[in-house]
This record gives C-alpha cells, sequence and structure tokens, in this order.
C-alpha cells in the first residue's frame, strides 16, 4: 500500500499499527521466520524518516549495529509522532 497515512495512538507499537492497517512489514522469508513481535529476529526492519519515534531499544541496538540509524524493528518502535516509513528498505 504506498503512500498511505495513518493516525495511530501515541505509544503504539508501529508493527501492531501497520498490520492493523494490512501493511506488509514482512519479506517471504520473513513471514515464514519472523518471532511474532519478540525483538529477535529482525525481519520487520523499516526505514524511518522524522522523529516521532522513541528512541532504539536495546534489541534494536543489537540487531541493527551495521544498519542505518533510520532503520528499526517495526515490532520495537514505539510511536510519538509523524513519521514517513518505508517498510522492506533492504528489499528495494
Amino acid at each position: 500500500k504506498p503512500d498511505m497515512s495513518l493516525s495511530v495512538a501515541r505509544g503504539s507499537i508501529l508493527r501492531t499499527e501497520l498490520q492493523k492497517a494490512g501493511v506488509d512489514v514482512y519479506t517471504m522469508v520473513g513471514k515464514m521466520t519472523n518471532c511474532n513481535g519478540g525483538g529477535q529476529c529482525g525481519t520487520c526492519i523499516v526505514a524511518a524518516e522524522g522523529d516521532g519515534l522513541a528512541a532504539r531499544t536495546p534489541a534494536e541496538d543489537a540487531k541493527l549495529a551495521k544498519r542505518p540509524a533510520s532503520y528499526r524493528l517495526a515490532c520495537q518502535a514505539v510511536v510519538e509522532g509523524d513519521i514517513a516509513i518505508t517498510t522492506k528498505p533492504a528489499a528495494k
């Protein structure tokens, strides 16, 4: 669903809100191997623009250490304001 807009409550988990809206956050392999939001697998990576997410969690720091600072785990990212998201950034 390219170029869509969502309104979510502050404090929401990004992955949960994206899934509610029908946004596919996983690659094909990720669909079969994801950890269901536990922050352990790294398959729900998104690229975030803006400062509307809380700081990275320790799980994100561990999984995304070699990735750009804009990359986040959707299952760990807490929405605090406006952001723009690109799902599956490594696949593009």
